[in-house]
């Protein structure tokens, strides 16, 4: 085996290791924020690997449909790991932290990994519109002149979100805690690598020496590290996540005095009076209208005074016509499902659930036991 072969067999080691441990951290147990922030920026890594094993394997490479398939799906996505570290960073030292929108769009410069595709589409609308001439030459020699340069503000992107994750840190004090120590170990790593890279950037780029340094040296001294980054990163971090703390939300105020002795009568005359309960079709908007409070109003009338849902509310008022007409021997020619309906119930599976929930037994047990207690005419003849 060749040093070129370990080579491959190493970098698709660490795709196939990046990938569990991305799916470890997103799916863990703790599921906290920064779990997930972490194992999206080893997945990006992993798939930059992905990437190397793939168009360096003759066997993808001599395939055109794979080939031209690996052209079309941008592999390299670099832009959003400095992002991600720095936002990973924030959120184990605050555990409310939420990405925002406007945070959001530190992930924008994603459109320099989405380059060489943009000018593949851009290259065939072209030829199909016959714009271009259908020599693809100058378009693939443009293509790898970009991926080339497109390397130096990936390198300054990751740099500095690493500074700004640097003096986040610093800004903390030095309590010297768990989390804290591992996040300085973090960033350290990081910059490690960088330092790797840029030594690694400064021929690359220039015309005259980037093909010496792939023909000399290939990637080893870039991926190779990043292979190692991809252990460290995930293992350490998997067991240093921490869990996510849920962020207490405000209890609703009670509702006014003022405003419960207004609403409720209103409420009970719509169902005791008007008998809305009985159109299978009410919802909180009808009843809105029919009572003129508002929607918030009814429903904080109804949670924190009545202890009621709406449904809880309405569904009470339709088991005691269901229980009425039972009283009343109104089933003699009418079904159980038949009553339901009858007392505003539009579905058997909610009138079943609502009737037990309201008196303990089934629709049927009531009846039988209603039944067994009315007394029969014949015998008091």
């Amino acid at each position: 085996m060749t040093f070129a072969d370990f080579f491959h067999i190493l970098i698709l080691l660490g795709f196939i290791q990046g990938t569990i441990m991305s799916i470890l951290l997103f799916f863990s147990k703790k599921r906290s924020r920064p779990n997930r922030f972490l194992g999206v920026l080893i997945l990006l890594i992993a798939i930059a690997c992905l990437n190397l094993y793939l168009f360096e394997s003759p066997w993808f490479t001599n395939n055109p449909v794979l080939n031209l398939l690996g052209n079309f799906i941008p592999l390299v996505i670099i832009m959003p790991v400095g992002p991600l570290l720095y936002f990973y960073v924030k959120s184990t030292i605050d555990p409310a932290f939420r990405l925002t929108k406007k945070q959001r769009l530190h992930f924008l410069p994603v459109i320099i990994d989405c380059g060489p595709q943009l000018i593949i589409v851009t290259f065939l609308i072209s030829l199909f519109a016959g714009v271009a001439m259908p020599d693809a030459g100058p378009w693939g020699r443009f293509i790898d002149n970009y991926n080339v340069y497109a390397d130096i503000p990936r390198w300054l992107s990751v740099t500095a979100y690493l500074w700004l994750s640097a003096r986040y840190l610093a800004g903390l004090g030095t309590n010297k805690t768990a989390y804290r120590q591992w996040l300085r170990q973090f960033i350290r790593l990081f910059l490690v690598f960088q330092a790797i890279w840029f030594i690694y950037l400064v021929p690359y780029v220039i015309p005259s020496l980037t093909d010496k340094v792939l023909n000399s040296v290939g990637w080893f001294p870039v991926y190779i590290p990043l292979v190692v980054l991809i252990y460290c990163l995930g293992i350490k971090g998997y067991l240093m996540a921490p869990e996510e703390t849920p962020v207490p939300r405000k209890a609703a105020a009670p509702p006014p005095v003022e405003l419960v002795t207004a609403a409720v009568p209103l409420l009970r005359k719509a169902m005791e009076q008007d008998r809305l309960y009985l159109d299978p079709d009410l919802n909180l908007a009808l009843l809105s209208r029919h009572t003129g409070l508002p929607q918030k109003t009814i429903s904080l009338v109804l949670n924190q005074h009545l202890q009621k849902s709406f449904n809880e509310f309405v569904n009470g008022y339709r088991v005691e016509a269901f229980k009425q007409n039972i009283r009343q021997s109104r089933h003699d020619n009418m079904t159980i499902l038949a009553m339901a309906f009858d007392a505003g119930f539009n579905s058997q599976a909610t009138f079943q659930r609502a009737f037990r929930s309201n008196t303990g037994m089934s629709p049927r047990e009531y009846m039988t036991l209603h039944t067994e207690k009315q007394p029969n005419p014949e015998n008091e003849q």
